[in-house]
């Protein structure tokens, strides 16, 4: 019974952050503003992150958590570099 009820609770996450991820796509992609576009970018890579976890745990493959550690990582650098360059106009001083 467990089986079943993770194996359908992470399928329906899957959708949700699928659908979750083509909704921030869209902010992504017609922001009015740059910081929107900014903020969608980090909830991007924190959706992709959090998709790639659930197939992890679905596979039970160690491949898919090494994968959303380093798009995590990669992530909040990536935002940190456009959050500074937004605000003072060059990312390297």
């Amino acid at each position: 019974m467990s089986l079943v009820v993770l194996s359908w609770s992470l399928f329906a996450a899957q959708i949700m952050l699928g659908l979750a991820f083509g909704c921030t796509a869209r902010r992504v992609l017609h922001g009015p503003r740059a910081q929107d576009r900014v903020v969608g970018l980090d909830i991007l890579y924190i959706n992709g992150m959090l998709l790639l976890l659930t197939f992890g745990i679905r596979t039970g493959t160690d491949l898919y958590f090494e994968a959303a550690l380093v798009v995590a990582l990669l992530g909040f650098v990536s935002t940190a570099a456009l959050a500074k360059f937004l605000m003072r106009g060059e990312v390297i001083e």
